[in-house]
């Protein structure tokens, strides 16, 4: 992979508008999110961006995480003229490696289309003991 990309995890070079735009309506999970909202997930979370050469910002992940035990991989997502190049790979493994660095013993993420990807990264399907569950609050964008 070309070394014009770059990835970081520091809020200020973040495109948010960029950000918000994609996520509140180019995904199947983020749909309707308002810009206030999006704003709060990245500000609390360890946010990632990944750029080109000329400092644009082709993708975005997120890790909900207390940095110890446990961490949640959301909103990853990939400029639609961007995909095809192994960008999505090289976030995820960049991520993979620095939640493993920080000692968290599981990271959890859903996904509908990616599984694929995942289990590149040695992600696989809830199997065990736990039952996991959930609860939605529908009218939260």
């Amino acid at each position: 992979m070309s070394d014009a990309y770059t990835i970081s995890s520091d809020p200020d070079r973040l495109d948010r508008e960029w950000i918000h735009k994609v996520i509140s309506t180019d995904t199947y999970w983020g749909g309707g999110r308002t810009r206030e909202r999006m704003d709060s997930a990245i500000d609390n979370s360890v946010p990632y961006g990944l750029y080109d050469d000329s400092g644009r910002q082709l993708a975005f992940a997120r890790l909900v995480t207390d940095r110890a035990t446990f961490a949640w991989l959301s909103d990853v997502f990939v400029e639609r003229d961007a995909r095809g190049q192994g960008l999505s790979k090289r976030l995820v493994g960049h991520i993979v490696d620095e939640a493993e660095a920080m000692g968290v013993r599981r990271v959890l993420l859903a996904t509908a289309d990616a599984q694929g990807l995942y289990r590149q990264f040695g992600f696989g399907e809830i199997d065990d003991a736990y039952s996991w569950m959930y609860r939605v609050w529908p009218d939260a964008v």
